[in-house]
């Protein structure tokens, strides 16, 4: 009996505390603090999805501006916006450089000039503008090299030009579209990426759709995610 008891003596007094006693205590601030834990992952998780709805609809309202602004001008540069990825894609390939090369032809340089200034105007709207994690400068090839033997070499070839290419749309855009009041702020949001053949536009029937492949897609990416990894590591 000794060994399931402690004694402890109080005002003269024997009283005996057993350890079931110890045992349900203990139990209970386990339970306090397992409470306090779910408390605070459901508050965390009513975050999340408060960050998912805030820039959903802060996403769709940017698609809305951009397709109010050029609904009408999007025929006529054979272009298209994508309200999932908030992407303009310019698919006219002829019209944007010359074969195998990285110079803008004096069309898509006009297109630019039209584009440009109006679509920078919108994303730097104080509603948009701190929400916006990157602006980016897409450029895509076909998978196919005249006189290039293997698979690799028309890939690399194609990452070359595709890179020589959004370089040269990202100069245009900061030598014509970059007002001073907005020029670290595009400085700091725009990219310019080459990407090959590696995203190629697929046919129906499986096969590689080569004059669609080859385009420019100015992309907008919020910041939605960071913004979650933040939280993400407030729990760990």
């Amino acid at each position: 009996m000794s060994m399931l008891k402690h004694k402890v003596k109080n005002n003269g007094g024997d009283h005996w505390m057993s350890i079931s006693d110890l045992m349900s205590g203990l139990m209970m601030v386990f339970m306090l603090i397992a409470i306090a834990y779910m408390m605070q992952v459901q508050n965390e998780q009513q975050k999340q999805a408060q960050i998912i709805q805030d820039y959903a609809v802060i996403k769709h309202d940017i698609y809305l501006a951009l397709y109010d602004e050029f609904e009408s001008d999007l025929p006529k540069w054979n272009a298209e916006i994508d309200e999932k990825t908030l992407a303009i894609t310019f698919k006219e390939p002829d019209v944007l450089f010359g074969v195998g090369s990285s110079a803008l032809t004096p069309q898509f340089q006009a297109t630019l000039n039209d584009f440009l200034p109006r679509y920078l105007s919108i994303l730097h709207q104080e509603r948009f503008r701190d929400s916006i994690e990157e602006i980016r400068i897409e450029g895509h090839t076909d998978p196919f090299w005249k006189g290039a033997q293997t698979r690799k070499e028309e890939y690399l070839k194609n990452m070359d030009l595709s890179q020589q290419r959004t370089r040269a749309v990202l100069l245009y855009t900061l030598d014509r579209a970059a007002p001073p009041d907005k020029l670290e702020w595009m400085i700091s949001k725009i990219t310019a990426n080459g990407l090959s053949s590696s995203q190629p536009i697929i046919k129906p029937d499986g096969k590689v759709d080569a004059e669609r492949s080859r385009r420019v897609e100015f992309r907008v990416r919020t910041n939605a995610d960071e913004k979650l990894n933040n939280l993400q590591e407030g729990l760990r």
